[in-house]
């Protein structure tokens, strides 16, 4: 009997082993069911894939981490719960590329546990949108009260085609202000994201990530073929992420597109941040500015002190007569503050003063002069990146702006690594920020980063959190090489994904014909011009001297261009070269087109489908005949002609030119 017992239940225990499944997976598709992201969890290890209609885009890739001690969370698991959702609601940006922000999606979360003694859990969320997907892990309290180090992020990207890819290299000097490359997707370094790429299969692709804060930004590391690595930027001793009891990473987003201006088009990393938590608007508005900066960077001017010391008393009252004659109501001051000297940018702990003003400027007279003459003062930090230096003053200097009636405020933070010590992407640069941004919050200022970590999509959730740089911009016409023509057509499908730019455009005196440092825009004047329509910022420089605006005919155009929109479409575009985007402003029923080129001449036939019923008078800016990158960039040709939705629109791009277009609405 005992005998028969045990032959009973050792049947029953294989019959039972065999029932037990293997694999276990989950699918979920958008809501209009292109994309699909298929969760699996494979001999206790879990994985997912991505498709796009009929075509592959992710083949099955690794999750999970590893913490400290080697201590692996991505095996011996099992899923203890599934829960499913659906959200699709419309809302508002305070400013924007567009006003309305539709944010429909369907959700998929995977509760893990493991196995063994310990029964860590580990959720992981997954998002998708009609514009592409995104997941996040969530470590939740487990009860015990510990410390916790990430060594590594075992996500992986493996892509099902190989393709062309359009990147900067992580982990060098100057950070993000490099020039891009282009290679098969097989062929890249560690790069940073945005990182796009057109697969050979036709998709186009952008890896990013969204709602970073208390974690390290990530770079993707090419690991074998098309398969690529997850790579958290660490601390300055190996350990990528510290946190206490639980964790929450920021979402792993791809961006999917059947043409590169969908990319543009995406609002999926704005719909991946928190709604905004800011109460008090009413010092957020968006502008256009002039600025004592451009000097220095020509040389011209010197941020130190000196016979050619920029921001005096003197030049920043002339620069706020011309600023108000031009009718533009923002004036950025860089070098007004103790600490500049020539060796400024060099890679030291460098020490600035935010609240000691130069000898030769006074700040009150600047604000009170400023004032009279509707001139609002941007003010100006460099840190240097010595963020011991800043974090002592940083409450005396945004007060004195504070006091002084100042909303907006620039930050720069040049050096190579904060502190000498830490990479700007890493944890520590990744609180920093967040940490500035909240702070410049609680003294109603707007911030404009400069030497930034890579935006990923809080300015909806702090909404003063305006523009950054995080590439290489316009300065780097006045003391370098310069930037290509085909920069600035990769642009708009690479690093504008992640969010506005301050890019500095609008210089007209193409050719620097002065004579204080003898260099030149590698574009023409009338791209200058299309550049305010193509790359998108709440705040727009108008970064030429001042003095070079006054009577020139083609700044009608500058006064007009809008800094806040209701809509944006990209009519066409292929990265690196070329790009055609319309806006329509918020305020009025105007649109506007910015339509650039690479080093190649192009004529396009626009269809006008997009305006409203009734006639518009379109205010043409374009490369003047004869013009291009080598002849007269300089000259603008400048017509009118009334047009309708019904019309197509002939435009001619010069080789490195471009074309704006007003289309006022009569």
């Amino acid at each position: 009997m005992n005998k028969r017992i045990a032959i009973y239940i050792a049947l029953a225990s294989l019959f039972a082993c065999k029932q037990e499944p293997k694999n276990i997976s989950y699918e979920l598709a958008s809501p209009n069911g292109t994309n699909k992201i298929v969760f699996e969890l494979s001999e206790t290890s879990p994985s997912y894939s991505v498709g796009h209609g009929d075509k592959k885009v992710v083949e099955p890739s690794a999750l999970g981490f590893v913490l400290k001690e080697n201590d692996s969370l991505s095996h011996n698991l099992e899923v203890v719960n599934i829960e499913r959702s659906s959200f699709n609601e419309t809302w508002e940006q305070v400013w924007g590329e567009k006003h309305l922000v539709e944010n429909n999606y369907n959700q998929l979360t995977v509760q893990l546990q493991e196995k063994a003694d310990t029964k860590r859990k580990l959720n992981i969320e997954f998002r998708a949108f009609d514009d592409g997907v995104a997941f996040r892990y969530v470590f939740p309290e487990q009860g015990v009260k510990d410390s916790i180090f990430i060594m590594n992020e075992l996500t992986e990207f493996n892509l099902t085609n190989d393709g062309e890819a359009w990147w900067i290299p992580a982990y060098k000097a100057n950070r993000y202000e490099h020039l891009f490359t282009k290679t098969k997707l097989s062929e890249i370094d560690t790069v940073h994201t945005p990182f796009t790429i057109k697969s050979d299969d036709g998709l186009y692709l952008s890896l990013h990530e969204a709602d970073l804060k208390n974690f390290a930004s990530y770079t993707v590391a090419k690991k074998e073929g098309t398969q690529l690595d997850l790579d958290l930027m660490p601390w300055s001793d190996g350990v990528k992420v510290r946190t206490v009891n639980s964790f929450q990473t920021p979402w792993r987003t791809l961006q999917i597109g059947e043409k590169p201006g969908e990319l543009i088009e995406s609002s999926l990393i704005l719909n991946l941040n928190e709604p905004n938590k800011l109460e008090d608007l009413s010092y957020i508005e968006t502008y256009k500015y002039t600025g004592i900066w451009w000097g220095m960077h020509i040389s011209k001017y010197t941020f130190w002190e000196g016979p050619k010391h920029g921001a005096t008393t003197e030049n920043a009252i002339a620069d706020i007569d011309r600023t108000h004659e031009l009718g533009i109501h923002h004036m950025l001051i860089e070098g007004w503050n103790k600490g500049w000297t020539p060796a400024w940018y060099e890679n030291r702990m460098h020490e600035f003063s935010f609240t000691e003003s130069t000898p030769d400027f006074d700040y009150q007279k600047v604000v009170d002069y400023g004032r009279e003459k509707g001139v609002n003062i941007i003010g100006y930090h460099e840190t240097g990146s010595n963020i011991i230096n800043y974090k002592k003053q940083i409450d005396a200097g945004m007060q004195l702006y504070k006091d002084l009636g100042i909303h907006d405020i620039k930050i720069g933070q040049v050096g190579d690594k904060l502190n000498m010590k830490e990479w700007h992407g890493s944890q520590f640069g990744v609180e920093y920020y967040r940490w500035v941004l909240e702070k410049a919050a609680e003294y109603e200022l707007t911030v404009n980063f400069h030497e930034p970590i890579k935006d990923t999509g809080e300015r909806r959730t702090y909404p003063n959190m305006m523009a950054r740089e995080g590439a290489r911009g316009q300065e780097y016409n006045a003391w370098s090489e310069g930037n290509p023509p085909s920069f600035t057509v990769i642009l708009p499908f690479t690093r504008m994904l992640s969010g506005p730019m301050d890019f500095t455009p609008g210089v007209l005196d193409i050719m620097e014909t002065k004579g204080f440092n003898n260099r030149r825009v590698n574009t023409t004047a009338a791209k200058q011009l299309a550049l305010y329509v193509v790359l998108y910022s709440p705040i727009q420089m108008l970064a030429d001297l001042p003095e070079n605006y006054i009577g020139h005919p083609a700044f009608p155009f500058l006064a007009d261009v809008p800094t806040d929109w209701e809509t944006t479409k990209v009519i066409n575009g292929e990265i690196g070269e070329y790009i055609t985007t319309v806006r329509k402003d918020l305020n009025s029923e105007d649109w506007y087109l910015g339509s650039i080129t690479n080093e190649e001449a192009r004529d396009f036939e626009i269809e006008l489908s997009f305006l409203s019923d009734g006639p518009y008078e379109a205010q043409i800016y374009a490369d003047a005949e004869g013009t291009d990158l080598e002849n007269s960039p300089e000259k603008v040709g400048i017509s009118k002609q009334e047009v309708s939705s019904k019309d197509t629109l002939g435009i001619h791009l010069a080789a490195g030119g471009g074309t704006a277009i007003r289309f006022k609405k009569l």
